[in-house]
């Protein structure tokens, strides 16, 4: 995931307050398949820094082994010590099946919505029409999130 630089930031930084404070509402383009059929490769979210968090949303996370890289994962319910978070792609792994509950202080953000670039094969007539009716929309939590949780 990485933060897309041309926006402008929103509010001045408060002392202890971080990132939340500076930036309370920022836009990220998503990489990789984990999050998939949710969120694609070349996605953009808007997310919001310290948003409240309920099981089945959609979070941004620093990576508990890798605390500089940004993920994005399904916050699917709070235990002692923090979230236990699944990606949407079973296949994909890396979320809590692999690394176990993520602290509190690690997840970030919440995301708001999803923004689907349009693609240069989506040119055609038929292909912006589609394009625009699934470009722009909230990302709601999970209706209910599965407590079968994989085995490694």
């Amino acid at each position: 995931m990485r933060e897309v630089p041309e926006l402008p930031e929103l509010t001045q930084e408060q002392p202890g307050r971080g990132l939340a404070a500076r930036v309370p509402f920022q836009v990220v383009e998503v990489t990789g398949p984990s999050m998939v059929p949710t969120l694609h490769h070349g996605d953009w979210l808007l997310v919001q820094y310290g948003a409240t968090v309920r099981p089945g949303d959609v979070v941004i996370l620093r990576h508990p082994f890798q605390q500089d890289l940004l993920i994005v994962k399904r916050a699917a319910e709070r235990r002692r010590g923090g979230w236990w978070v699944l990606a949407d792609n079973t296949f994909a792994g890396g979320d809590s099946t692999d690394y176990g509950t993520v602290p509190e202080e690690l997840v970030l953000a919440r995301v708001r919505a999803r923004y689907r670039p349009l693609k240069k094969d989506q040119r055609s007539l038929w292909g912006v029409v589609t394009w625009a009716v699934s470009a722009l929309r909230p990302v709601p939590a999970a209706r209910s999130v599965s407590r079968r949780l994989r085995a490694r």
